[in-house]
């Protein structure tokens, strides 16, 4: 599958709007929910691969914590493309900004 990544979050947020059973404001609203979900995701991974719940043991590994981790950043750029059409310009703003403030 060729494209930037860029193209790849455009065409997943189309498909979320083709299939979806939600429109509009609402699946906006559900798709910046779906971070929540996935960073759970993440603390679930690092609490396995450091053997912190007693109940679970060492139930993930580092590995895992990174793939939910690239769930999280693909799920947050999606939601960011489901607000703005000008996702792109936003992100890197932003990214500019964050780095000029502490770079700096």
């Amino acid at each position: 599958m060729d494209g930037t990544t860029w193209d790849h979050v455009d065409r997943l947020r189309d498909w979320l709007d083709a299939e979806s059973a939600v429109t509009g404001d609402m699946a906006k609203v559900m798709r910046v929910l779906k971070i929540g979900e996935e960073f759970g995701e993440v603390a679930e991974a690092l609490h396995g691969a450091m053997g912190t719940n007693p109940r679970k043991g060492a139930s993930h590994t580092f590995d895992d914590v990174q793939k939910e981790l690239c769930d999280v950043t693909i799920t947050a750029l999606i939601a960011l493309a489901s607000l703005t059409p000008d996702a792109r310009k936003v992100f890197e703003e932003r990214l500019q900004h964050i780095a000029d403030r502490s770079l700096t």
